[in-house]
């Protein structure tokens, strides 16, 4: 296998779901950690997407990054990666494996490819499945199909950034992935300027909450607020005012927006750290979900104390940790939101507490020392490493045909279609 020679500009093809959108979500601010990982050692980095263009996109050619527009099952794509001839080919999640990735197999064989989770998407299905019938998660929950094609992806891939810790162990323990396909890379953050001054208690005022209204852990924490846990705490707080935070709101959720009840939807926040900074308590009470919530650095790096659930802490800290409070059910947080918005000491220990939280877990410098390490041992023992990896080559053997005649079909159907569209216009 080819190893990258030390005098050779190494080339990056990522292929991401969505175009990154750093303020809106955290899956995009974790995508240009990545970039910024990858330019920093002088490779050149091409991002391509089948994803529509959106308002709230970042520039990357303002960071020396060259965009490529992709077609979805068109061998287009092909023409494209051959010239391109990657050297590392990074999947923004599994769904981006399971079209490029027999693409990327049968034209650049030779090129690491790195899958970037994001989340399990899996455990967050299966999550949501038992949030929804009101019960506790199953194994049986976990193993759906969303499971069965995310893992072998993973398999397929020489190695997973996998976010959480807890998720880390479940594909080990539950899963039976090998170690040697996994690594470890939680929200790389720039903490150089973490002791910087903050609002104190006394400049700041109401609560907060932030998310992405196109996630649905995010609106099912805005309905639990707006249906149960904000009355309860304006019964206590009659002054008190929630601000609701996020991008792309649908007019279910701004219908919600009410004054009267100090519940006010904002929206898209131009400015979401300053939102944060003004505010003394972020509220986060997610019911569902996985991976590790950006919202929750944020709140961290920004002075701001925050009240979540296990689900909401999961992978970033334990409960005795928590710059903030941990709540196990509606009326527990209700009490901590109230107890820490009005305790000027704990709220003051809190944000102690953040700057510890941060230096231990997400200390951008020494993750990327270790990402690009474990990227670097790659380039080095491909092909030992691939050896290793018997399941991975099955599937990749079994996957590379099925998905490679499906696409065929698709788009052998989309030039018959495209045909029929044309002639019928004359």
């Amino acid at each position: 296998m080819k190893s990258t020679p030390s005098n050779a500009t190494t080339q990056v093809l990522i292929i991401g779901y969505v175009w990154p959108e750093p303020n809106s979500s955290a899956a995009g601010s974790h995508m240009i950690s990545f970039i910024k990982l990858f330019l920093a050692q002088g490779w050149q980095v091409c991002f391509a997407s089948p994803a529509q263009l959106t308002e709230h996109m970042v520039d990357l050619q303002t960071m020396g990054v060259k965009v490529q527009a992709i077609p979805l099952n068109d061998s287009a794509f092909d023409s494209f990666a051959a010239a391109l001839n990657p050297d590392i080919v990074l999947f923004d999640r599994f769904m981006m494996e399971e079209q490029f990735g027999w693409r990327i197999s049968q034209h650049s064989p030779n090129a690491i490819k790195l899958l970037d989770t994001e989340d399990l998407h899996s455990l967050r299905h299966a999550r949501h499945i038992a949030h929804k019938a009101e019960r506790s998660m199953t194994d049986e929950d976990l193993a759906s199909d969303y499971a069965l094609r995310e893992v072998a992806s993973i398999y397929r891939c020489d190695l997973s950034f996998i976010i959480s810790d807890f998720e880390l162990e479940l594909l080990q323990q539950h899963f039976n992935v090998p170690a040697q396909l996994l690594c470890y890379c939680p929200f790389m953050l720039d903490l150089a300027n973490l002791d910087n001054q903050v609002p104190s208690f006394d400049q700041r005022t109401d609560f907060i909450s932030i998310g992405n209204f196109r996630h649905a852990p995010n609106w099912d924490a805005v309905l639990w607020l707006r249906e149960t846990i904000w009355p309860l705490i304006r019964k206590q707080l009659p002054q008190a005012q929630l601000r609701i935070y996020g991008a792309y709101p649908p007019p279910k959720a701004t219908a919600l927006h009410n004054p009267k009840l100090g519940f006010l939807v904002k929206g898209w926040a131009p400015n979401a750290e300053q939102a944060v900074k003004q505010s003394r308590v972020l509220l986060a009470p997610l019911r569902f979900g996985a991976g590790i919530k950006g919202k929750l650095t944020d709140a961290m790096l920004w002075g701001t104390p925050s009240v979540t659930t296990e689900i909401g802490a999961e992978g970033m800290a334990e409960a005795d940790q928590w710059p903030g409070v941990v709540a196990h059910s509606a009326e527990a947080f209700v009490d901590a939101a109230v107890a820490l918005y009005n305790d000027q000491q704990r709220w003051q220990q809190c944000q102690q507490q953040a700057v510890s939280v941060l230096k231990q877990r997400f200390d951008g410098e020494q993750i990327g020392q270790r990402v690009i390490a474990a990227v670097t041992e790659l380039q080095a023992n491909l092909s030992q490493h691939r050896l290793r990896n018997f399941t991975g080559a099955m599937l990749q053997h079994h996957h590379h045909k099925s998905t490679q005649y499906m696409a065929q079909w698709i788009e052998a159907k989309n030039k018959v279609l495209a045909l029929t569209d044309e002639n019928g216009s004359d």
